[in-house]
């Protein structure tokens, strides 16, 4: 969705139904906790990783910048679970 709207394409992706669901959540929290080398991250480092990976102003580290509350919420729910 963020980098969607990092390249204005919002619209085309309108069309399709945004999902809130652990499944979602798991996916992010999958990506948001492995390195590009299948390496275990925290959500933090994994972050700070894209960033440096792009350079600012692109679209990739804008989106990530943006989503950062979103996908963080995603893997702390997550945990939360795995935790239950």
């Amino acid at each position: 969705m963020y980098e969607a709207e990092q390249r204005g394409l919002s619209a085309e992706l309108a069309v399709y139904e945004r999902e809130d669901s652990p499944l979602l959540d798991a996916l992010i929290y999958a990506d948001m906790t492995t390195g590009p080398a299948g390496q275990n991250f925290d959500f933090d480092r994994r972050i700070d990783e894209i960033l440096v990976r792009y350079e600012p102003g692109s679209e990739v580290h804008n989106a990530i910048s943006k989503a950062r509350p979103y996908l963080g919420a995603a893997v702390e729910r997550t945990r939360s679970r795995i935790a239950a």
